[in-house]
């Protein structure tokens, strides 16, 4: 980098600190939260507004804060940068620890050499473990005592479904599967690729994930995009930004549903059997645009992502523009919040929560870097009827962020098999147990 590209970012970081840049808030993050979100109109400048919580992990004697009639314990401490959860039959819970792959081509120039720092302030730089550790409780007391390590040598994994006896691991460049019996706690069996995913040197959204389809002949797996809004060229954005749907027995894939800048977390509805995803949306528009969302997957659809969000609202950065699609834009169903990071969803069933955290699905949010105030950085849990979404979400798991550290950023959630909510929090390095006070 030249000596005039380190003074003019440093001057571009300077301003970014000083003055804030695309500007605080207009509006409480509540106003962007719901079915029908106050979507502010953009507000563009040379440099987005940057507010980075830097990473302070928890320490001795520290946890989150859990909603009154909730309690809140460690699962498991110590792990390395946990991201992604899931509960296998037998009750054991695997945990992807994992990060970022190598990325040679993302992040480029100025504006990239400020990204890359940012992320090592927030905790995600670090090298990825590349592994899925088994976490099992044998004495019941919400505490896992046995953690070997089920899978070593993975690349950046992150999703994880089991179909019969056949444990599938979405790595960032493949869905690869391995053959599992109950009780397995190590697993030697070289890797089957079963379709390969975007990835390669310019991999932005890096993460993948996968759930199985109710009969397990289809995998549905989530792809994010290569950008913010497109700015690397189409191109480099073929079959990602989507859902897709892979077939178990061939591994032949389809487009299932697109326009989604980055889906992360998908469950099924359990009165429906509907597939939900949450979706991150994109950056740099201002502190009050754009919401993320949760919404229904539906085969076919298109949801706007590069050329419009929540329905006809254009994107005028994204050229050429796509009026064609644009008007075909499918409006998600429920916003959760501008820049929340909302990543983790799991929908409720009754067990140890209370009986108001059975109807709905709780999301985690990992938090924000592109508004001031921040929002995210905690569990909320969004109350369902009739298989829809219906009011305001309500804190489930607090205290992430204090000040300008965060101790914690929550990413993936899911139901034990006594139905407490586990949270995987990546810069606290824990899985942290939820369920209600006195059970």
């Amino acid at each position: 980098m030249t000596n005039r590209l380190l003074i003019t970012g440093l001057m571009l970081a300077a301003a970014s600190s000083a003055s804030g840049c695309g500007g605080s808030a207009r509006l409480p993050i509540e106003a962007g939260t719901g079915p029908a979100p106050v979507l502010d109109p953009p507000r563009r400048s040379l440099i987005p507004t940057i507010a980075v919580a830097a990473a302070r992990p928890w320490q001795a004697g520290e946890m989150p804060i859990a909603a009154p009639g909730l309690t809140v314990q460690a699962f498991a401490r110590d792990l390395d940068h946990p991201r992604w959860l899931y509960v296998l039959p037998n009750g054991d819970v695997l945990v992807a620890e994992t990060n970022a792959p190598r990325r040679p081509d993302d992040a480029k120039g100025i504006k990239g050499f400020f990204f890359k720092r940012f992320q090592r302030k927030a905790g995600g730089a670090a090298p990825s473990a590349n592994r899925i550790t088994l976490l099992r409780d044998t004495n019941g007391d919400g505490i896992a005592d046995v953690r070997p390590v089920l899978l070593s040598g993975l690349v950046a994994p992150f999703g994880m479904t089991l179909v019969r006896d056949v444990l599938y691991v979405a790595n960032t460049d493949a869905i690869v599967r391995f053959p599992y019996r109950t009780g397995d706690t190590a697993i030697s069996a070289v890797a089957t690729r079963v379709v390969s995913l975007p990835a390669g040197p310019l991999n932005h959204h890096w993460t993948k994930n996968v759930v199985a389809s109710r009969d397990g002949n289809t995998l549905f797996v989530a792809v994010g995009s290569n950008s913010n809004a497109a700015e690397n060229g189409m191109a480099q954005e073929a079959e990602r930004a989507a859902v897709w749907a892979v077939d178990t027995r061939t591994g032949a894939h389809r487009i299932h549903a697109s326009g989604l800048r980055n889906p992360v977390g998908m469950d099924f509805e359990p009165s429906t059997g509907a597939l939900w995803v949450a979706v991150n949306e994109r950056d740099e528009l201002g502190s009050d645009l754009v919401p993320d969302y949760m919404t229904r997957v539906r085969e076919g659809a298109f949801y706007g992502w590069p050329y419009s969000y929540f329905g006809a609202h254009v994107d005028t950065r994204v050229k050429p523009a796509r009026p064609d699609l644009v008007s075909s834009a499918v409006i998600p169903d429920y916003a959760l919040g501008p820049h929340t990071a909302s990543l983790g969803l799991a929908f409720s069933r009754p067990g140890a929560l209370p009986a108001s955290l059975h109807n709905g699905a709780f999301v985690g949010q990992h938090g924000s870097w592109n508004r001031k105030p921040p929002s995210g950085y905690k569990v909320v849990f969004v109350p369902f009827v009739e298989g829809m979404p219906k009011g305001q979400p309500v804190d489930v798991l607090t205290g992430f962020l204090a000040g300008d550290n965060a101790r914690g950023r929550p990413v993936g959630v899911a139901l034990d098999a006594r139905g407490a909510l586990l949270v995987a929090d990546d810069v606290g390095n824990a899985i942290w147990r939820v369920m209600a006070r006195g059970k």
